[in-house]
């Protein structure tokens, strides 16, 4: 299994450079937000370990927010965020990123602060780089090549049915199924079809794995002796917050909606960017931080099998704090419309976006931290559209496919690598077809 990883570079943009930057990413787009695959600058379709990418100007544009608790706004100089999803190590891909488009990411990057022209480039963004507190995939271990694969063998067999004479009247389910595995085999022996074997996985990354998995646990067990004796101190703080947070939840600016919708539902996948502060006081960055941890946690080793909780319809998601964990950067792909992608949270998950969430400055009123929040979909709708920030330029190597595609071909594929089906189990594999 080849384990995925991710990737994000943010520097603050030079005095007097945004709006060339600004064109600039416009240029690598064939529509806008969306990246032409062979773009001059960073050919994205040419790196086949490369899930998604994108480039995105981070500007504090709720950042006055604050002023409701009687702060200043923090500064926050416009910055820009180079971002991606990949299979294997994201070292070893930047270095083969910059190696093969160098010159186009120079001409970006200068654009910013503190880069020398003659800067070792990988250096700089290996400076520049930023974890994030948690990171989703739909499924560790599918590779760009295997959804490639997995969706050309589909559509070979899915032709075949169409093309091919009906077996004997009397062929059953599981039979059909051994000529339809004939039939593969032929064409990868003939090189029209290509199902490459999974790679060992990692020994490094499984040992780091397993240590996450039964340190993470162990932490907060030896925490919790604290946590218990300070439960009713925690309890009535969070009380206290919850009632007196102001909601900042105004409708959003109409051009900043239009600037939005010119680059969403191009494709059956969008892009989500959302910036913002996080509330004052230490009672809320130790909050957020200890719920990113459980979502990281719980992303990484219970849900990685094609859905966050009940949401089926994301394929990468991540969660990083900004500026000493004043703010929180929001990325994710997924499908369907932002609508619809909001819906499906509020109605299954609302509870998990008011652990994260409800740490934002504006974010609609919780009651003990489960109860309203998210709830408030008109309130929470426009919470979110306020914190969008358009993305400059997004690629997706598999526009085509949504989430339920990926996980049906998977199966798929699984069933002409698996030997011998009783009739009720290839029944069920023909019904994928």
């Amino acid at each position: 299994m080849t384990p995925q990883s991710s990737f994000m570079i943010v520097a603050p943009i030079a005095d007097g450079q945004e709006a060339s930057l600004r064109a600039l990413l416009a240029s690598m787009n064939h529509k806008p937000g969306m990246a032409d695959p062979e773009n001059p600058l960073v050919p994205f379709g040419r790196f086949d370990r490369l899930h998604f990418a994108r480039f995105v100007i981070l500007t504090a544009e709720t950042g006055k927010d604050i002023r409701v608790y009687g702060i200043p706004p923090a500064d926050w100089p416009p910055s820009l965020a180079f971002l991606g999803d990949c299979d294997g190590p994201a070292d070893t891909f930047l270095d083969d990123l910059v190696d093969r488009a160098g010159p186009g990411l120079r001409r970006i990057f200068a654009h910013c602060r503190d880069i020398p022209d003659d800067a070792d480039l990988s250096a700089w963004m290996d400076r520049h780089a930023v974890a994030p507190a948690a990171n989703y995939v739909n499924w560790i271990g599918r590779t760009v090549r295997q959804i490639r694969e997995d969706d050309a063998l589909r559509a070979a067999l899915t032709d075949h049915l169409l093309k091919a004479e009906r077996g004997p009247a009397d062929e059953t389910p599981a039979q059909r199924c051994a000529r339809l595995r004939e039939f593969v085999a032929a064409e990868r022996q003939a090189g029209r079809l290509s199902l490459t074997p999974a790679e060992p996985t990692p020994l490094g990354w499984l040992l780091r794995n397993w240590a996450h998995k039964i340190g993470v646990p162990l932490a907060l067990l030896a925490l919790s002796p604290f946590l218990l004796l300070a439960s009713p101190y925690l309890a009535f703080r969070l009380r206290s917050l919850e009632k007196s947070d102001p909601e900042i939840a105004p409708r959003p600016d109409e051009d900043h909606l239009r600037r939005l919708a010119e680059i969403e539902d191009h494709y059956v996948t969008n892009q989500f960017s959302g910036f913002g502060d996080v509330k004052p006081g230490r009672f809320r960055s130790c909050a957020i931080r200890l719920f990113l941890l459980v979502l990281d946690y719980t992303a990484r080793h219970i849900y990685r099998r094609g859905y966050l909780t009940r949401v089926q319809t994301i394929h990468f998601a991540r969660w990083v704090l900004l500026d000493e964990g004043k703010r929180l950067f929001f990325a994710s792909n997924y499908d369907g419309s932002v609508d619809s992608y909001m819906d499906d949270f509020i109605n299954k998950v609302a509870w998990g976006i008011n652990l994260v969430f409800s740490n934002g400055v504006g974010f609609p009123r919780t009651t003990w931290l489960l109860k309203g929040g998210a709830r408030f979909e008109q309130k929470y709708g426009r919470f979110l559209r306020r914190h969008l920030l358009p993305t400059a330029v997004w690629y997706d190597a598999y526009p085509w496919l949504a989430v339920s595609d990926l996980n049906r071909n998977t199966r798929i594929r699984q069933g002409v690598d698996r030997g011998r089906l009783t009739d009720g189990e290839a029944r069920e594999w023909l019904s994928l077809l």
